[in-house]
């Protein structure tokens, strides 16, 4: 989209293609502990873009999870993406470093995504992603805070099919259970992400 241009300038400039999709986001059923909130997209990654973060807070106001949904559109056809829609996301929470220190935790935070999209019934092909583990050490006048692991997934498909608000539900999903929000699904075992005091 031109820089120049306000959003809805933008929007009304787009292809029906892409506002068609944005409705469809629109209609995304998401959790109520997720806010969401609409934030500039990336602008050299596709020629249309659309991006969201959520937060999941405590109690006590502290994030327990961040993230970054991406939808991306290009109305010529993208060997790479095998599509004209592409999905990017980001996902991160905080782990104790008991837990963050555990090799399978990264082949975990890929099962949810993959479980989460299969939930939600959003089709997709081609996915992507990494997950990694950060370890966090506090020095000099922070050297009483806890030893901390951060789990961030970084992930992309292509969406198949016309429903890309299960997209966004499945995502929305995802970022709660980083959280270490009780499911909304069966047979899906929650994380204890840190609740910082």
């Amino acid at each position: 989209m031109n820089p120049h241009q306000t959003h809805a300038q933008a929007l009304h400039s787009a292809p029906q293609t892409f506002r068609v999709a944005l409705d469809q986001l629109r209609q995304a059923d998401t959790r109520d502990e997720v806010e969401l909130a609409e934030v500039p997209a990336p602008a050299k990654l596709a020629p249309y873009a659309v991006a969201m973060s959520a937060d999941v807070n405590g109690r006590d106001g502290d994030a327990l999870a961040v993230g970054r949904f991406i939808l991306l559109y290009d109305p010529q056809y993208s060997q790479v993406w095998d599509g004209n829609f592409r999905i990017v996301t980001y996902i991160r929470t905080s782990l104790e470093s008991d837990v963050g220190e555990d090799p399978l935790v990264s082949e975990v935070a890929w099962t949810w995504m993959v479980e989460a999209l299969d939930e939600a019934s959003a089709t997709y092909r081609q996915p992507g992603g990494t997950a990694s583990r950060v370890l966090s050490q506090s020095f000099g006048m922070l050297d009483q805070q806890v030893e901390t692991i951060d789990l961030e997934l970084r992930a992309s498909w292509t969406p198949a099919g016309d429903h890309l608000n299960r997209h966004l539900t499945a995502w929305s999903d995802m970022v709660c259970t980083f959280a270490g929000l009780p499911p909304s699904s069966d047979g899906v075992i929650p994380l204890n992400p840190i609740r910082r005091k």
